[in-house]
């Protein structure tokens, strides 16, 4: 009898800690990876990972296709000398309405070539859109009459 209410007890026990592993996603881990994604963005632009950055966004957005201006831009510069990027964005407010999300983001801008540099600092929001359990950011398109 004590052997089967201590097995009883124990499958009770494991069956408690399983029932929290139902796969549900809770606002503060998509609140987690919305965040993780834009870091990812932002690192994989310093690196001028490009397939990497695009990666990150819905493929087509105002998003994808400004990454791919940007790619262009920065191998233009290229002529002129090595080009560094250095994006440092600061994530802030994020909202999530169901499988959409929206960052308020203020992030600033370096771009050096040879002995040249221009910063720019942008606060905007970017959207993103959860497709299967992967966020993906597909604005904003291209801002402020700048490539970035």
């Amino acid at each position: 009898m004590k052997r089967k209410s201590l097995f009883l007890i124990v499958f009770m026990i494991v069956a408690v800690f399983l029932s929290g592993c139902n796969g549900v996603i809770t606002p503060a881990t998509d609140e987690a990876k919305v965040k993780s994604v834009i870091n990812e963005y932002f690192l994989a632009i310093n690196d001028q990972n490009w397939s990497k950055a695009k990666s990150c966004c819905v493929y087509g957005s105002d998003r994808y296709y400004a990454t791919c201006v940007l790619e262009d831009y920065v191998n233009s510069l290229y002529q002129y000398g090595v080009v560094t990027l250095t994006c440092i964005a600061s994530i802030s407010n994020v909202s999530i309405y169901g499988n959409y999300a929206q960052a308020y983001i203020n992030f600033t801008l370096t771009v050096s070539v040879g002995s040249y540099y221009d910063i720019g600092s942008f606060p905007l929001y970017y959207y993103l859109q959860k497709i299967g359990n992967s966020w993906k950011i597909y604005g904003p398109g291209v801002t402020y009459k700048r490539v970035f």
